[in-house]
């Protein structure tokens, strides 16, 4: 039997040298690069190592159970005695309460400044777009000074305060208002709560089971609100004292010379200071702007058939816009909406010029008492990228469920 001949030629196909083998090339080049960087890291940390021993200092963790040295009435307070990580961690919480606060606020308002503009009322419309032209094209540092300056310590002395009803007292102090306090039987009062939230989320899912499989309005979210209520009521009248206190404000008056009371000072209740109250107003007029375009463009991308259709199926405008335009525009506003979140965390840093107490002001103040620049600059480094990643996951995990799934 005839051998059939050879058809693999060696020297045709000969293995490919590593050194011009291009997955070999890609590793070696990646290996390179990494270790360049990592070189570079280590030769930054041992320049501001060896700058910082011969000043004298080095970075350590022993300083954050020292005393603070300095005290402060923002948020949960600092006194003077308490531990640096304590002051750091109230300046911490207070940029939280900020950001909160400024976050809920400027949704709110965003949406409807970016309803506002595609309003049919030239009125509504012209003021809104004015609003949007005078915050978008100023910086937010002179709007915060603006406000702290100008308006909330241009306010009516303590001694003059308006008292509006309340008792609320407004002041260039601050806004006192009562003050709610949990008492002894919250955490019984709140067992109660529980169940009914679970009882709630058993109804809006029956109620939506039924609307998915009838096609009927089922009415699920606000069911689900009021199975709740019976179970808060029955808990409150059932456990004894109230869950709930009120801490009211009261005035201390004097009699000066001339004759006539005045107020000395507010003690009990609680103090909006000028310097929460400027930085949560001007965040939230700021970055309001920036979400009602979004919300605009994203009303905007919905086809104009889809609004057509709603009108012929005799939907009003506030129906149409609920139940087709908002829920087809959340999958255009979300993505940059994130965006927009992102910078109202960042932009809260500001805060520093208006002397509020967040964690970027604290730590100024504890670099001078301690000394220790580089540990607290990477400590508030790292809570504002801990803030941000945590925004970034929510708004990422947001734009996942509203997705349209594609087979």
């Amino acid at each position: 039997m005839e051998r059939r001949p050879r058809t693999f030629d060696v020297t045709v196909h000969q293995v490919i040298p590593f050194w011009r083998d291009i997955r070999v090339i890609q590793i070696a080049a990646q290996f390179i690069f990494a270790l360049v960087t990592i070189l570079i890291i280590l030769t930054l940390v041992n320049n501001i190592l060896t700058a910082l021993a011969a000043i004298g200092q080095r970075p350590s963790l022993d300083f954050w159970q020292s005393p603070a040295g300095f005290d402060f009435a923002e948020g949960p307070g600092v006194r003077a005695t308490d531990t640096t990580l304590r002051a750091f961690t109230v300046g911490l919480i207070n940029t939280l309460r900020a950001v909160g606060v400024g976050l809920v606020a400027a949704t709110i308002l965003g949406i409807l400044v970016g309803v506002a503009l595609l309003s049919r009322n030239w009125l509504l419309r012209t003021l809104t777009q004015a609003y949007v032209e005078i915050f978008r094209n100023t910086p937010l540092l002179v709007q915060l000074l603006f406000f702290y300056q100008g308006v909330f310590r241009a306010l009516p002395q303590i001694q003059e305060a308006t008292v509006l009803p309340g008792p609320v007292y407004l002041s260039n102090r601050g806004l006192v208002i009562p003050a709610v306090f949990t008492t002894e039987t919250f955490p019984l009062w709140l067992t109660y709560v529980l169940v009914g939230m679970v009882a709630g989320m058993v109804v809006w899912y029956v109620r939506a089971r039924y609307q998915r499989d009838t096609g009927q309005p089922g009415h699920q979210w606000l069911l689900g609100l009021l199975a709740v209520i019976p179970f808060a009521v029955v808990g409150w009248l059932v456990i004894g004292p109230p869950p709930f206190g009120i801490n009211l404000p009261q005035p201390t008056l004097f009699e000066r010379p001339d004759g006539v009371t005045v107020i000395r000072r507010i003690e009990g209740g609680e103090m909006i200071t000028p310097e929460y109250a400027s930085l949560v107003v001007g965040l939230v007029l700021y970055t309001a702007v920036f979400i009602g375009e979004i919300v605009r463009a994203g009303i905007q991308a919905v086809p104009y058939g889809q609004i057509e259709a709603a009108r012929a199926l005799g939907l009003t405008y506030g129906q149409t816009l609920q139940l087709v335009v908002l829920p087809q525009a959340l999958r255009v506003i979300i993505p940059p909406l994130g965006n927009q979140y992102l910078n109202l965390a960042k932009n809260s840093s500001l805060a520093t010029a208006i002397a509020y107490a967040d964690v970027f002001q604290i730590s100024k103040t504890l670099m001078s008492q301690t000394g220790q620049v580089v540990t607290l600059f990477a400590s508030v480094m790292l809570a504002y990228l801990t803030m941000s990643l945590s925004i970034s996951a929510v708004m990422n995990w947001i734009n996942a469920r509203l997705k349209l799934k594609e087979r």
